[in-house]
Order: C-alpha cells, then sequence, then structure tokens
C-alpha cells in the first residue's frame, strides 16, 4: 500500500470511483482513502444526482475530518443512459483538468464506472472488489461484462474478503486476498465507556448486537426464528435498511431497530451489549 517511505515514486493523487457515497456508512473506502489523504490529494467521486435546475456540473465538498475531496455529479433526469456517460465523462475530464490532477492513481469500487472512466490514463489502475456486487438486489446486468473489462485493464487487484479471493483467481495476474478488519484503536473504547446511548438505555439484557448495512443480504428468518427460541434476550440492530420493506424485518418485541449511527458513536452502542 502506500508507505512513506515510498511517497517520493508513488503517484500524489488518488482518483476513487465508488457506488457507495461517502456520509452513508463508514466502512473500507472511508478507512483506506482518510489514510492516502494524509499524504496525498484523494478525490472521490460518487454516483450522479439529479440536478435540480437541469444544468450539468460537478458538486466539490472537502470532508472536515480527512480532507478527502467529495466529488459528485449532478445530471439532469430524463436523459438515456447513453447521454448520461457522456455528462459524466465530460464533467470528470473537466474536473481532472482544472484541478490539474495526475499523474494519478485511479481506485475503482464499481466496475460501472468504466463507462465513464475508461478512457483516462492513470499512472496506475486499481480494482478493490470489496463486494459481489453483481449479486446485489438491483444490480444492472452488465455488470459483470464490465467488471471483466475492468480486471483485464487493472493492474491491481484486491478482494474484500477470501471467498472473493477464491471466485476471482485465475482472472488476473496480479490478484490480492485483501479482507477487511477492524480500526482496533476505535472499538477498544466500549471496553471502557461506562454511558450509553439514550435509545438504548431502555432495552433489558441480555443483548445481543449487529452494526452494518440491513439490506437483501440479512437472513431476516434466521433473525426471526432465533428471537422467536430466545424471548428473554434482546436484538440491537443498528444501520440503515436499504433496498428492502423494512416490513418484511422481524417485528417482535426483543427485536430493536435503531436506525443508522455514525462511526464515532458505535463504541458506545456496542459497550452496552458487553455489560450488563
Amino acid at each position: 500500500m502506500i508507505q512513506n517511505t515510498a511517497i517520493s515514486s508513488f503517484p500524489q493523487d488518488v482518483v476513487c470511483l465508488s457506488h457507495l457515497r461517502w456520509g452513508f456508512v463508514y466502512q473500507r473506502p472511508q478507512h483506506l482513502l482518510s489514510r492516502f489523504a494524509r499524504n496525498h490529494r484523494v478525490f472521490f467521486v460518487e454516483e450522479p444526482v439529479p440536478a435540480g435546475d437541469g444544468t450539468p456540473r460537478m458538486s466539490h465538498n472537502v470532508c472536515p475530518d480527512t480532507g478527502v475531496n467529495i466529488i459528485v455529479p449532478q445530471i439532469p433526469d430524463g436523459l438515456s443512459a447513453a447521454t448520461r456517460e457522456t455528462i459524466q465523462k465530460l464533467l470528470l475530464n473537466n474536473f481532472l483538468s482544472v484541478h490539474e490532477v495526475g499523474p494519478y492513481v485511479l481506485w475503482y469500487y464499481t466496475p460501472m464506472a468504466q463507462a465513464f472512466a475508461g478512457h483516462l490514463k492513470p499512472a496506475i489502475t486499481v480494482f478493490d472488489c470489496m463486494d459481489e456486487l453483481s449479486a446485489f438486489r438491483g444490480a444492472p446486468q452488465e455488470m459483470k461484462d464490465r467488471e471483466a473489462e475492468l480486471l483485464r485493464r487493472a493492474d491491481l487487484v484486491f478482494t474484500g474478503g477470501q471467498s472473493l479471493y477464491e471466485a476471482k483467481v485465475g482472472r488476473h495476474q496480479d490478484l490480492h486476498a485483501f479482507p477487511s478488519s477492524i480500526d482496533y484503536s476505535h472499538f477498544a473504547q466500549a471496553r471502557t465507556l461506562m454511558h450509553g446511548p439514550d435509545d438504548q438505555a431502555s432495552i433489558p439484557h441480555p443483548r445481543v448486537g449487529f452494526a452494518g448495512v440491513i439490506d437483501e443480504r440479512m437472513d431476516a428468518d434466521l433473525l426471526r426464528r432465533v428471537a422467536e427460541l430466545r424471548p428473554n434476550v434482546h436484538f440491537v440492530m443498528i444501520g440503515p435498511v436499504v433496498k428492502i420493506d423494512p416490513a418484511s424485518l422481524p417485528q417482535l418485541p426483543n427485536v430493536h431497530y435503531l436506525g443508522g449511527k455514525s462511526y464515532k458513536e458505535l463504541p458506545s452502542y456496542i459497550a452496552g451489549w458487553m455489560r450488563r
């Protein structure tokens, strides 16, 4: 990865193309790119949002905590996919030129970005395959084709776990298993925090907690069955509910959905799962 001793030989800029919002859930992209931003200019390019006034443009904000540049294309609704991709391409070209970005690492989280970034000429192309996106609900049909194209173009490929690595073996000459881990110093705070958040205070013990995105990957039937078998155990579910109907989740007296929480808040919730 980017080591201090290699700063002089490593491209100064990092351009990341992501399917995730920087302010959604603090996870793998935020951990890695925040570290990169200590020594590099980092540009985090999100998927487009509608342009309210119909004028295509790039919004540009800087994360005050990390210095990461957050770039969001704004594109009018009602356009064809081809037109949207052309506008994205032009907006990205213009942004990189105006901000004199380069030489740079082009860091992909979504193969779909090939549609508007495949023409770029970075110093290094990295595909950080953190999830099997083609298996997600609502994934476009061309996801697998775009991934195959990205695997041909990439100089370096990481996978977010061992099973993903095994699924990609033989498809790239420089493939590495790079499993996600934990922020030890951050979550170790849970061992010493004594006062928990108000919305968890009234939930009885014992507690079993979950923190993460609640989507189609959640085994709702398993959660329901376990909660029914252990009515004295209270299940605390933290995280946004996306791509599924919240009403489809188990609605039981001992299952508690507390919604999304900031990364900073998580240790205080976990502390309340560890102690009675």
